[in-house]
């Protein structure tokens, strides 16, 4: 029997299989897979902001993209994975809420992403899939063993990634 790990609001973990992980309620937030297929270990992260030295109270690393993703790598690796395997998929990053203006400030989901895509790929981890963007919130399920991404979504349906 598999058994489901939760990931909270900033929280991250690391499991190897036959656990999953899921976060629930990504709305402008954005959670971070990434996974090492042959040993079937895969993290997760729920940030919240894209990067912590733009914040005084930023002790929780967890939170923000630039931090976790580095977090996660590193928890990955020692947990035997390698680094010329490890890949990424993300979901979330929603605009939950219509603000006047093109002010990109208020674009948190946006900037999450965006902050994200720029440490992966500074990181040379390679994005192989994504589910972001939109006005919708997610629930996203990782499973170790085939290293997929479930991606559930009220009234949009669920989307394997």
């Amino acid at each position: 029997m598999q058994n489901i790990i939760k990931v909270g609001m900033a929280d991250l973990k690391i499991v190897r299989f036959p656990q999953i992980l899921t976060t629930l309620g990504l709305g402008s937030c954005v959670g971070i897979a990434l996974y090492d297929q042959k040993e079937k270990i895969a993290g997760l992260a729920h940030i919240m902001l894209p990067d912590s030295k733009q914040i005084k109270n930023n002790t929780n690393k967890a939170k923000f993209a630039d931090t976790a993703i580095e977090i996660l790598l590193e928890e990955l690796l020692k947990a035997g994975g390698s680094r010329n395997r490890i890949v990424a998929k993300i979901a979330g990053g929603a605009q939950m809420f219509s603000f006047g203006g093109n002010s990109d400030v208020m674009k948190i989901g946006y900037r999450n992403v965006i902050a994200t895509k720029e440490i992966l790929d500074g990181l040379k981890i390679p994005l192989i899939a994504e589910d972001t963007g939109g006005n919708h919130g997610r629930t996203i399920e990782v499973y170790t063993d085939t290293s997929m991404l479930l991606v559930k979504t009220i009234g949009y349906g669920i989307k394997e990634i």
